[in-house]
Formats: C-alpha cells, structure tokens, sequence
C-alpha cells in the first residue's frame, strides 16, 4: 500500500492554519479589524518570544514562560493520572459487574452533567487558593470521559474469549488482566485521549479562578492589563502543548494497539 510522501502531508496539515494566519494578518494590518483590540500573529509571536526568552524591561511577561508551563503543565498531567486511574478501575467495576453498574452507574450519570465550574467554591474551601484546587478540577472533569469509554469497552468484551479463558485454567483477576482489559483498551484509549484534550481546558478555567500561577493564571491576568499580544500568546501555548499532548497519547495507542491499523487521528 502507497503511503504517499512524509513531507506531502505535513504540508496539506500546515495549509489550512497557514492560510488563516495570513487572512489575519492582512486583515488587521490594513483595517485595525477590531478597532486595534485584535493583535496581529506578528505581534503575538513577538510578545511570545519576549515572554519566553526576556529581554524586555519593565515587561511583567518577560521571561516569565518556563515558570508558567512548568506549573501548568504538571497540573494537568497529576489530575489526567488521577482521572485515567479512577475512571478505568471504576469503569472497569461498572461494566463487569451488574449490580455494581446499578449501585455506581446512577450517581455516575447524576454528577456527569454539573460542569467543573460549579465545583469551583467547594474546591477552595478544601483545598485553598492553590495547586490542589486546580489538580481536582482536572481531575473532576477529566474523569468522566475515562470512566464511560471504560464502561463501554469493557462491556463489549466477548464472552467466548472469556469462557476459554476460564477453561484453560484462568482465574477472575487472571482473565481481567489478559481478556477484559487488552479486549477494552481501544475504547480505553479513546477515553484517555479525550481526557487529555480536555484537561488543558480544565486548567485553563481552573487557574482563572483558583490558582495564583500558570498559563490560565497569566491569561486572565493579561485580560486586565489589556494585553491581547499575551492573551493570544497564551493561547498559541496552550493550543501546542495540547496538541502535543494529544499526540503522545496516539503514539501510546498506536504502540498498545499494534495489531490494529495505526491510528490517523
């Protein structure tokens, strides 16, 4: 089968954002679209290296980047650990067991629904204006993707894998880690990978509110001092590390699941 050439590619896939950047920098640069409000890319990736490399006095931003991925990058990474962690072992409950289904799977549904933000003031009383508040947040809200593809997953596994398992002498706890688990990890890993997307998002409101440092945190704070250039560096951040992050997770995935076809997305 023809794959076709790498560079080919990456060069339909850089296209699109290609052509929207310089629609906005031709836009801005000759009618102020937004009334100067709107910074063009240019100005944006200027203020992205003096936030990343310094260099500019009197600037709050500058030099100040490393600090702020550093912190929110760790966050995101302890509360999409917790999520994975708790969301598969309850998943894993739910789907295999019926009356465990019944006894979990409604108050599962009933807290699915309250977005993360309304998780906001109990998450401060707990946990004070901090790391805890915003790493609960993510983990909260980045649970309930993990634990329904679990769910699912693991309730399509077959029962004649299952029946010869158990006839060539495998126990409960044998047959989950060998039948159940392999059988359920395709949905498993679109569960993770959700998750994951999701949990930039996550820190980013988290911060705004609860946390006094990070990419969130210099966000909103950007917002007061009228600073666009930052705001949209700060987005251009988020956006590659969530990328980023995404791609790990379909690396893993095409690794755990190599008997299948690689993954494209």
């Amino acid at each position: 089968m023809t794959t076709g050439i790498p560079w080919a590619a990456a060069a339909r896939r850089m296209a699109t954002p290609a052509i929207v950047l310089i629609i906005w920098q031709a836009s801005v640069g000759a009618f102020r679209f937004g009334s100067g409000f709107i910074p063009m890319p240019s100005e944006a990736v200027q203020s992205l290296a003096i936030w990343i490399f310094g260099g500019a006095t009197g600037d709050r931003y500058s030099g100040t980047w490393v600090a702020s991925v550093e912190a929110s990058f760790g966050r995101v990474i302890s509360g999409f650990i917790v999520a994975s962690l708790m969301g598969i072992l309850i998943g894993m409950l739910i789907g295999r067991s019926r009356v465990l289904s019944d006894l979990i799977d409604p108050l599962v549904q009933a807290l699915r629904p309250i977005p993360v933000s309304a998780w906001v003031p109990f998450s401060l009383v707990f946990f004070g204006i901090g790391p805890g508040a915003a790493i609960f947040l993510v983990a909260l809200g980045a649970f309930f993707p993990v634990v329904l593809n679990t769910v699912s997953g693991a309730r399509q596994v077959s029962v004649l894998h299952l029946r010869s398992s158990r006839m060539l002498g495998a126990g409960a706890l044998r047959s989950v880690l060998l039948v159940v688990i392999p059988s359920a990890s395709p949905s498993i890993l679109v569960g993770l990978r959700l998750a994951m997307g999701l949990s930039w998002v996550l820190l980013i409101v988290a911060e705004m509110v609860a946390v006094k440092s990070g990419l969130g945190y210099e966000l909103w704070n950007a917002y007061y001092y009228s600073r666009m250039d930052v705001i949209v560096a700060a987005m251009l951040t988020i956006g590659v590390l969530g990328f980023l992050s995404d791609r790990v997770i379909v690396m893993i995935s095409n690794y755990v699941l190599r008997w299948q076809s690689p993954e494209k997305g």
